[in-house]
């Protein structure tokens, strides 16, 4: 259950955990996990369980997912900490043999339209469980991102959830319109949040679960900053796939837990 008092200092823990697997592993994808990690916390804390399921497309924020997986313990501190060594359980990019994963994904473009398939899967089924899916902007740049679109309104999926990571990786290679135009015009609802606000978040999502008689898909922009909570990787594509050293690993866990 969600405590939005301790939630500061949990963060913390978690974003240290992040940057001590990769710096001992010396792999990992740092800003992305960090952009996504307040979402992540709320969809595994409130709503992800044996009925809704959960798909991060954008693979290659991996890291970011398996510190939630382990804080609600679907995975050890044992298996953590192997992250990216020989024969770990836990690669670069999640895959279905993970506890708590539901698909291997990492491919840019996969993920969503997998987990638009479970969710045609569980209405064809009868089944009551939603879909969530979290995709990333410069991911949305895959064509198979706007045929899964099309296709969940075609189907009214209203069981299926679309949160896309608006922490601007796209702008340097294709800068984007309106999201929520775009999807809107494809037949979803659309909503916006500031995702890395946790009072916004859950009010977004207990609203968007209240609904009732929909009859369409459901996509959240969720803006956030990309390195969120470690001012030098803050929108600096340069720590898009770096590595901390030991002078930065010392420094950024310092300004982590003042």
């Amino acid at each position: 259950m969600l405590n939005l008092i301790d939630y500061p200092n949990i963060r913390k823990k978690l974003v240290s955990k992040i940057i001590d697997l990769a710096y001992l592993s010396k792999e990992g994808h740092i800003p992305s996990s960090l952009s996504i990690l307040d979402i992540l916390y709320y969809l595994y804390s409130e709503i992800i369980n044996s009925d809704n399921k959960f798909f991060l497309s954008k693979g290659h924020a991996a890291i970011g997912l398996y510190v939630i997986l382990n804080e609600f313990g679907f995975i050890s501190d044992d298996i953590l900490y192997t992250f990216c060594k020989y024969d770990s359980l836990l690669g670069g990019h999640p895959t279905s043999k993970i506890p708590g994963v539901e698909a291997s994904t990492g491919s840019l473009g996969h993920g969503m339209p997998i987990a638009a398939g479970v969710a045609i899967s569980q209405k064809i089924k009868q089944q009551s469980g939603k879909v969530f899916c979290l995709i990333g902007d410069g991911e949305s740049n895959e064509g198979t991102i706007w045929e899964t679109a099309l296709l969940a309104s075609q189907h009214k999926l209203n069981n299926f959830f679309c949160i896309l990571d608006h922490n601007h990786s796209t702008d340097r290679a294709l800068v984007m319109d309106s999201y929520i135009d775009k999807f809107d015009s494809f037949g979803w609802n659309t909503y916006s949040m500031n995702g890395h606000d946790m009072y916004d978040i859950t009010y977004i999502f207990k609203n968007i679960l209240k609904e009732e008689n929909n009859q369409k898909p459901t996509f959240i922009l969720a803006n956030t900053i990309k390195g969120y909570g470690i001012p030098i990787m803050e929108n600096n594509p340069e720590w898009h796939h770096k590595i901390p050293n030991e002078i930065n690993h010392k420094e950024i866990i310092k300004e982590i837990l003042k």
